[in-house]
Order: structure tokens, then sequence, then C-alpha cells
């Protein structure tokens, strides 16, 4: 079978958006590859390691690709696409170039390639995530494994964000919590809460895409009575009636949400809502030039920040309930 390859060059800013807009344009998947540069810092305190040679993106750009079907009008979608990255300025989200070009493949030269790339990387202290095409043996007792296939859902733990998410998840949880896990993605930090000895989580997503991906990932690590995916959204299942089973009660001890800055600002007062007294949320998916309005909402709403994780450019914000 014959694919469209869509190239955009752009930002590692900009890469969760832009992926965002070619699935919701039918992208049959999406591939990302940011800069490799060795001055690039790099966070090898769990024995991270990353291979040579590396690549000649220029430090804080990327190339996002997308797959479409052969019958795809790639002028119109090329088009569309234009439209949406040229509405990320009124964000101040910077897009670089967002030059673009297309080419047709074969469905075999990139199915599967990406697959040689991700390898069982430690996170954290206690967590390794493990493709599941690869075999692992963990280093200790304490060193957890979640088992991975993301699909086209994001989150494989190599993204600064969803990394510093899940070391950040490691600090907050002290065992049997309820967690809501918002833009669940791959289902990566529903999974971490609960090997982390979390109680409970509900992850929600309002990507079907993401749903199926998630559903399969609490599937592959036997979680499907500790972890309850909803395509939905967190106002949504606030107001749900009685005989909605959630697998948590509301309100919960932490709420998780990795997404991008300009989401989480519409939301606030929603966790806030669905958190306990004293309850946690940690906020990530921040770039650095959002932190400090993030930081004015939180606080607006009522949270104590007790802390600001970061990796790279990228921001988890620590907050808790008063």
């Amino acid at each position: 079978m014959l694919w469209h390859e869509l190239t955009i060059h752009t930002t590692e800013q900009a890469v969760e958006m832009i992926s965002n807009f070619l699935h919701e344009a039918g992208a049959g998947g999406v591939a990302i590859e940011e800069s490799g540069t060795l001055n690039k810092p790099r966070d090898t305190s769990y024995g991270q390691w990353y291979e040579l040679p590396l690549n000649d993106i220029p430090e804080g750009l990327a190339v996002v690709q997308g797959y479409f079907a052969e019958e795809t009008d790639m002028n119109t979608l090329m088009e569309e696409v234009r439209v949406r990255i040229a509405q990320l300025h009124e964000f101040d989200i910077e897009v670089g170039t967002a030059e673009m070009s297309f080419k047709t493949v074969d469905e075999e030269d990139w199915a599967n390639a990406w697959k040689q790339y991700f390898k069982p990387i430690r996170v954290s202290e206690r967590l390794t995530i493990k493709p599941t095409w690869e075999d692992y043996t963990p280093e200790s007792d304490i060193e957890k494994i979640i088992e991975l296939d993301p699909g086209m859902a994001f989150g494989t733990g190599t993204h600064p964000t969803t990394s510093l998410c899940l070391r950040t998840l490691e600090t907050v949880i002290k065992g049997g919590e309820e967690v809501i896990d918002v833009g669940t993605g791959s289902g990566i930090l529903a999974i971490g809460a609960i090997k982390l000895g979390a109680k409970s989580v509900l992850a929600l997503d309002l990507d079907p895409v993401a749903v199926s991906s998630a559903k399969e990932n609490t599937h592959l690590n036997g979680l499907e009575q500790e972890i309850t995916v909803f395509e939905s959204d967190l106002l949504s299942v606030l107001k749900a009636d009685a005989t909605t089973k959630l697998n948590v009660t509301l309100p919960v001890q932490v709420v998780v949400a990795n997404i991008l800055a300009e989401i989480i600002l519409l939301f606030i007062e929603d966790v806030y809502e669905a958190l306990t007294p004293d309850g946690v949320y940690i906020a990530s998916g921040i770039y650095k030039n959002k932190e400090d309005v993030v930081r004015e909402a939180l606080e607006a709403a009522g949270f104590i920040i007790e802390g600001a994780h970061r990796d790279e450019d990228w921001i988890a914000f620590v907050a808790r309930k008063r």
C-alpha cells in the first residue's frame, strides 16, 4: 500500500500541536525527529544513553512527518494544515519556517521503521519503559516496567514532557491514591501511577485513537481493573451522573495533565473542583515561555505551587489545593 509522507520543518515547541493537527487531518501515523546535537543537555541520571550518530537538525528545531492514504488530496490538506500552523502565533508558539513537502512511500518503509529507535529507557529511579517488542531484565526489585506500544498516540517516555511527568509522579505518589489522568495519550502516565502505588486511575482523552491505544497498553500491563479509560474531558466527568462507573471517587487525591499550556489554562478551575483538599495537581507540557502565565493562573485559582520540575525547556508544576 502506498502513502503520502508529509514533512514539516518546525520547532520542538510546536511539535505537539502540529502532530495533533496531522492526526485530526486523518494521518495514519505521525513521526517526530528532534535535534540530535550533542550540545543539547541530556538527562543521564538513570543510565539513559543516546546512540551515535545522532542527526544534523539544529538545536531547538524538529521535523514532523505525517502519513496519509494514497487517495488524499495533498495540496488541499497542506493548505488546511498551513492555516492552522499560522494560528499558533496567536498563542506565542514559535513554528520556525514551517516548510512543507510531500512524497509517496511504501507502507513497509515507514510503518515499523521507527521501532528500531525506541529502546527500553530508565526514566526514573523506579520506572523503566519497555517497548513490547524489546527484551529487558530489571536491574533491581524496585524497578517497575511499563510495557508500551504507543501506536499513533502521543507518549513513549522519550519526549521531555512525558519523562518529566513520570519523574514528578514518582515524587507525589505515596501509595493508595485515586488519580485522574487528563489527556492520557498512550496511557503511559496512568500506567506509571499504578506501578508507583496508586490505587486506581481514570484516564481521559478526547482523541479516539488515544483512547484505543491507552486501553491496549492498559491490557498489556494487566491493569484493566485499576485503570478505566474514557473518551471524555474533565468537565464532562465532573458532571457525570451517579450511574457512570469512573473507577475513582470524586474528588480524587491527584490529577495529572501532560498537555500544552494553552490547554491547561482552559480547565484549571475544573481540576481544582476534582481534587480533595490538600490534593495535588501535576501540570506538565508547559514550555518555558508560558511558565509565568500558568503559575499565575494556578495561584489565582487557589493552588499553592510546591515545585517546578524541569527538563530542557519544559516545566512541570506541582500544585496543591489549599
